[in-house]
């Protein structure tokens, strides 16, 4: 399993706004993270969509996180942006499985499912504020 960069640049996104008192612009998160602003404002939508971060319009207008960063997990960012956390792909569904999801004759689905609840579990352990705070 890879993150993919969008999920990278969000997470990125999200510790930057925490570390901003009050609402920050799209100009200054793009600036302060090194990410383009057209994909920054691309993310900050899909933030905004998901309800973790909130939108105000205008002149003074820009972007704040909707809770406080250690309500926010990696686990919760990540699936809003890539989906389920799944190390293979017969783990996403009914079309990504070549067995027609008979799970019991793959002898690798359920390893790999434990991993992916063990990845997931880590994930939704670890919040914007660890990161932010280095822990």
């Amino acid at each position: 399993m890879r993150i993919t960069l969008e999920s990278d640049y969000a997470l990125r996104i999200l510790c930057t706004l925490a570390k901003c008192e009050g609402i920050t612009d799209a100009k200054t998160v793009s600036e302060d993270t090194s990410i383009t602003l057209r994909f920054t404002l691309k993310i900050l939508h899909k933030l905004v969509v998901g309800g973790v971060v909130l939108s105000y319009k205008g002149v003074k207008g820009g972007y704040k996180l909707k809770d406080s960063p250690e309500n926010i997990t990696l686990k919760q960012v990540i699936e809003l942006i890539d989906g389920p956390i799944a190390i293979a792909r017969c783990l996403e569904g009914e079309e990504g499985c070549s067995l027609n999801c008979d799970k019991t004759a793959c002898e690798l689905h359920h390893i790999f499912d434990t991993i992916s609840i063990d990845i997931a579990r880590r994930l939704n352990g670890i919040t914007i504020k660890d990161v932010i705070s280095g822990k």
